[in-house]
């Protein structure tokens, strides 16, 4: 770790010591898993338009592309495994200092790492309903369905593109499949653009951010409000926030410390330094 990092990793440690945490998760919080982000200092410059919920509600053109660029981008999710910044969390959970986790990501990867207290702001990847009878499906299920309706197309790794999506040049042949109950269509069990959160998650993220004493947000520039009003919430209420990213992000005015360095090498010191017996929190 570069040494202009431990300064305010030190300010971080003294911030956070002796409180009980929420961490705010985002896409950098998985980019060391090899699934790309959407808003990191490489992805910014060749951004693109994810699909809006309304698009692939209405349109079986748009399903059909969305469906086809899935089928290659899925194998990166489905066989992504926890990070370092991943596994951390879940110690820090065991140890009584984290309260548990909000995140926006996608890729289940909190809990594969052993996480328990988990809050999916935007769903998961690895479950699909169906817009009609709202029949749940594993996304594996699904998998193996599309590559026998679609026999002869390639699998072969494309450009990776976040959540789950890959570049794709030819989908106007790609045959989509229905709901296993009804026939309906089949969308991911993840909060599109232009959809709203789900009350109930929302409930429960509000229910976990009330048990912290300090915030600490990883890996998201915090474009997207519905991870950005927890920092603001925050702010309001004086609850410290400490922010880890690679950049710049929407809640930086609000963080009492910034500490701008990759994820895979702080995180893990910070965690070690807030579990030794010194800076366990105190008995509530």
């Amino acid at each position: 770790m570069h040494d202009h990092h431990l300064p305010a990793l030190r300010d971080l440690c003294e911030l956070l010591s002796g409180r009980r945490l929420v961490v705010l998760t985002g896409a950098g919080c998985s980019t060391d898993s090899g699934i790309p982000d959407y808003r990191g200092p490489l992805t910014r410059k060749k951004a693109r338009n994810p699909i809006q919920y309304r698009q692939f509600r209405d349109s079986a053109e748009a399903r059909q592309r969305y469906w086809a660029r899935s089928t290659i981008g899925w194998q990166r999710i489905a066989s992504a495994r926890p990070n370092a910044t991943h596994l951390a969390l879940a110690r820090l959970e065991d140890a009584g200092v984290l309260a548990g986790v909000i995140t926006q990501n996608v890729d289940r990867l909190h809990h594969h790492a052993g996480s328990r207290r988990v809050v999916e702001l935007h769903g998961a990847l690895a479950n699909v309903r169906c817009l009609s009878c709202a029949h749940v499906e594993l996304r594996s299920s699904l998998q193996r369905r599309l590559q026998i309706a679609n026999p002869h197309r390639s699998l072969a790794p494309a450009e990776l593109a976040p959540d789950g999506d890959a570049e794709v040049s030819d989908t106007a042949t790609f045959r989509v499949v229905g709901c296993l109950r009804c026939g309906g269509v089949l969308k991911p069990d993840v909060v599109f653009f232009g959809e709203n959160v789900p009350k109930p998650v929302v409930e429960d993220a509000w229910a976990l951010f009330g048990e912290a004493e300090a915030l600490l947000v990883l890996g998201s520039s915090l474009a997207v409000f519905s991870g950005y009003r927890f920092v603001h919430r925050a702010a309001k209420l004086e609850v410290p926030v400490g922010i880890i990213n690679l950049g710049s992000s929407r809640g930086d005015r609000d963080a009492a410390v910034l500490v701008q360095a990759p994820l895979g090498q702080v995180v893990p010191i910070l965690v070690e330094s807030l579990t030794s017996p010194q800076t366990a929190p105190r008995a509530r």
